[in-house]
């Protein structure tokens, strides 16, 4: 049976009560200093979809991993048709091999996907608290004030499904051509929703492609909404004579880690990160593809080098 939004928030405001202890939890987590002084570091399970369940948890925590980014989503470890089958698989593989599961990435964009909406629910009965959405596109033959007032309107939505199951839902800033590449865009239709339960998967890569010099003015209009990080690294550079964003290991490029992790530091923020993997030495695994052009081993010595330099940036920001 379908629902619209105002339907969700008499839901959700009807259970407030009962979840307001659930909400301080996802806060808290999200925020707290980790208990031996590391940056909790997800692999964003994306690059080891050449594995099942199992050997991919078991890969992740030998290299020293805190959990899986995992993805539900089309073409992701779990289908989104599938997540009540699952969905509980893979996380019980997850959880036999010492790994935290309570970050997944999905494309749900839109309250009325019926099929997303399921998978949220059977995740929050898992014991995952925190998802990144899907985009919006923007309509072009739109002002920014209508578009960003649609967003709104779906994020408002989200809110309220969000309360009503328990979960943080974020929404990436990622470069490009939709809403939210400007961080300011993400700011502004964020502003003055419940950070409880909606707010940005911030990722710094993707600010300063875009940023350039001017992403800590972003970063301080989010970082309210800030609970989970995706973290990456990329140079511009000419290819056949055309400047390019190419993404390379942690440490090689552009992003500025240390001051970046000195700031959400000083607004009292540990986040949960998920490591993405995007440059082309991973043979395809960076692509997310099953069938990859290099030995596995040299994907997971690359995994073990981008966790080791974060760490160091996390320890030299202290």
């Amino acid at each position: 049976m379908q629902m619209d939004r105002r339907g969700f928030g008499k839901l959700a405001l009807a259970s407030s009560v009962g979840l307001a202890t659930s909400g301080l939890g996802i806060e808290s987590r999200a925020q707290k200093k980790s208990s031996d002084g590391k940056l909790p570091v997800y692999v964003f399970s994306k690059h080891l979809q050449f594995l099942n369940y199992r050997d991919m948890s078991e890969v992740a925590a030998e290299i020293g991993f805190k959990g899986l980014d995992l993805t539900v989503r089309p073409t992701g470890h779990v289908e989104p048709e599938r997540a009540q089958d699952d969905l509980p698989k893979a996380v019980e593989a997850m959880r036999s091999f010492g790994l935290d599961a309570s970050m997944m990435v999905t494309r749900i964009s839109s309250v009325e996907d019926e099929v997303g909406i399921q998978s949220l629910k059977t995740a929050s009965e898992l014991g995952i608290k925190y998802y990144r959405m899907g985009y919006f596109n923007p309509q072009k033959d739109k002002s920014l004030r209508h578009n960003m007032e649609r967003c709104r309107k779906e994020m408002q939505a989200f809110e309220s499904v969000n309360r009503l199951h328990g979960l943080h839902g974020a929404y990436q800033n990622h470069a490009g051509s939709r809403v939210g590449a400007y961080v300011t865009d993400l700011a502004s239709f964020l502003d003055g929703l419940d950070p409880n339960w909606v707010g940005a998967q911030y990722d710094i890569r993707h600010a300063t492609v875009e940023g350039g010099t001017a992403w800590p003015l972003g970063l301080g209009y989010l970082k309210d909404y800030i609970r989970t990080v995706a973290v990456k690294d990329f140079v511009w550079k000419q290819v056949n004579g055309v400047w390019k964003v190419v993404n390379v290991p942690i440490g090689e490029g552009m992003v500025d880690f240390v001051r970046y992790f000195k700031m959400l530091r000083s607004y009292g923020i540990t986040p949960q990160a998920s490591l993405h993997l995007e440059y082309e030495e991973l043979g395809g695994a960076n692509k997310g593809r099953r069938d990859l052009t290099i030995p596995r081993k040299k994907v997971y010595a690359y995994m073990k080098q981008d966790l080791k330099r974060l760490q160091d940036f996390w320890a030299a920001s202290a």
